[in-house]
């Protein structure tokens, strides 16, 4: 079988394994966070009540009224300072790692890196500018990346389903119980899928123990060390979670992270099975399945042209070596070849992950461009848990105030009115990001601080400063390579990057929220747009793209774009 053939049977059995988990663990999620009782199963930990008891202790514990529901200005500030506290508890365990159990000898991390770590796994961006089998302990690994790999996850569905109870809701300012949605976003739908997906992992291959590592002599009689540790249950979290911080530095491409193809393409499942599902949990919550069907074709649309240019790019590689070889193979693990590795870009950067098993900086200049502007669509196709259904959901107020403009008539989706002040947020959330992205590119070219990390000049140089503010700006947390990010100017810059990229388009949303949760529900009439139709989905796929290209176009032009057509 030829490698393009083989490429397309993985991502033909993705999507069967997706279309097959869509609709049950979408209603299942539909499920946990309606407002009405959720009941479990008939037993002394899990009584038929609307909390589980487990879930009882963690409200108890934190002090809050589960019962009571919170407009969107509190519900925000839960959301707020739930993240502000993870990320000084983070920061503080980096800094006396040395003291700690399980440290294997690592001293603690310096503050630069501390905050900029800190700030990267809480954002769900899991940007690393260190090399993990050297600089983190196994306890700071457990107890502090996989711990905000789970809640960071949970804070990005919960922000989505408030934005959901808004369209669903009316006549009320409360958006539900932002620590309800947080601890059931854990028990119920999390925890339950890392568990099961940690035993196939371990099955697979993937490290799974405490052991500081063995020294073993390789068959030239030399003498290497082999690092151990708790990889299998943060590897999956870090996928399902659409985090990406690898155990190891090598990331998705390491034999212990990785250890074989059908692995790897595990992994591309966990990326996209709650993202691709949440559109189903959308329909059942606002009572129309057809929405979430418009939603998650928009989504597989944009996915699936990816990946084909993505491949395009890797195997029409210029150039008389990468032609022999039949595609661009530098910086590619040959265990799971082209095909496979641009698979596993681009659900990658289509969503928040980040992780990586090849080297995207030594994609071919259209493949690399592809890699970027996947991040630039505010990667909503599908987007990291939560954050790419609330991220396609405000487009698609955009794309209804477009049509509403065609036609000269207020704009309307799914009821609710769509005016002056819920456009602003609209317009606001997606000025966010690329306000982010290039003013950082701007300021990183413009410095010697910022120049003076580049390994490359010219238009490549360009490319990795811009994506790796894209990657921060977006919170996906993959790298270019090529840049040394480890520094105070880019720790601080890029640490800053990602909060205003995660935190700013929050409040947005949950202000969207709570404005569309107070209106009444306006009837469907002749002049309304249907928003379930195929005439929408391409409305919203045209709008995702001509937005992206006219903000991020002549910054493209002079990086990766000047790069290809060299």
């Amino acid at each position: 079988m030829s490698a393009g053939a083989g490429g397309w049977l993985q991502a033909g059995l993705l999507v069967l394994a997706l279309v097959a988990v869509h609709r049950p663990l979408g209603d299942w999620m539909a499920r946990v966070f309606t407002t009405d009782a959720v009941e479990g199963p008939k037993s002394r930990l899990w009584p038929r009540s609307g909390h589980w008891r487990v879930e009882k202790l963690v409200y108890r514990a934190v002090g809050v009224d589960a019962d009571t529901e919170q407009r969107w200005p509190t519900y925000l500030r839960s959301v707020l300072a739930f993240s502000l506290v993870s990320v000084l508890f983070l920061y503080l365990l980096q800094r006396v790692q040395s003291v700690l159990p399980w440290s294997n000898g690592m001293a603690g991390v310096d503050s630069g890196s501390a905050w900029n770590t800190a700030v990267s796994f809480v954002t769900n961006t899991n940007w690393q500018g260190y090399s993990g089998e050297s600089t983190m302990g196994h306890l700071v690994q457990m107890a502090g990346l996989a711990v905000q790999n789970f809640v960071s996850a949970a804070v990005g569905l919960a922000v989505a389903v408030a934005l959901v109870r808004g369209f669903a809701r009316t006549r009320t300012d409360r958006l539900g119980n932002s620590w309800v949605d947080l601890t059931r976003a854990l028990t119920r739908v999390l925890l339950p899928m890392a568990v099961l997906g940690a035993i196939v992992l371990v099955l697979g291959g993937v490290v799974q123990n405490l052991s500081a590592g063995t020294d073993a002599m390789t068959l030239t009689g030399a003498s290497q060390f082999i690092p151990g540790g708790p990889v299998a249950s943060q590897e999956v979290i870090k996928q399902l979670g659409t985090n990406g911080g690898g155990f190891y530095n090598a990331n998705s491409a390491h034999p212990f992270e990785g250890p074989s193809a059908w692995v790897s393409l595990f992994q591309v499942f966990l990326m996209l099975v709650i993202p691709f599902s949440l559109p189903r949990t959308f329909g059942r919550m606002v009572g129309d399945k057809r929405q979430g069907l418009a939603i998650v074709g928009v989504m597989a649309t944009l996915a699936t042209a990816s990946l084909a240019l993505n491949s395009w790019a890797q195997s029409r590689a210029g150039g008389a070596a990468l032609q022999l070889a039949g595609a661009a193979t530098e910086g590619q693990e040959v265990r799971f070849g082209g095909p496979l590795s641009a698979l596993f870009g681009t659900a990658t950067t289509l969503t928040s992950t980040g992780a990586v098993n090849s080297l995207h900086d030594s994609y071919t200049p259209a493949g690399g461009l592809l890699t970027m502007f996947n991040m630039m669509l505010g990667e909503v196709a599908p987007g990291g848990v939560g954050s790419g259904l609330y991220g396609m959901l405000v487009l698609a107020v955009i794309a209804v105030f477009v049509a509403g403009l065609m036609v000269g008539r207020t704009p309307e989706y799914l009821g609710k009115k769509l005016g002056r002040r819920e456009m602003t947020l609209a317009s606001l959330y997606v000025l966010t990001t690329p306000a982010i992205v290039l003013v950082g590119t701007a300021v990183a070219m413009a410095t010697d601080a910022g120049r003076s990390s580049m390994l490359n000049d010219g238009p490549h140089g360009l490319s990795e400063v811009l994506y790796a503010f894209t990657s921060a700006g977006n919170n996906n947390g993959s790298a270019f390579a090529g840049l040394s990010a480890n520094t105070p100017f880019y720790n601080t810059a890029l640490g800053l990057a990602m909060a205003f990229g995660r935190f700013v388009p929050i409040v947005l949303v949950l202000a969207l929220a709570g404005r569309l949760a107070q209106q009444g529900r306006t009837p469907a009439t002749a002049g309304t747009l249907p928003t379930h139709q195929v005439l929408f989905v391409g409305l919203l796929s045209a709008v995702v793209l001509v937005v992206v290209g006219l903000t991020y176009f002549p910054v493209l032009s002079l990086g990766p774009l000047a790069e290809a057509l060299s």
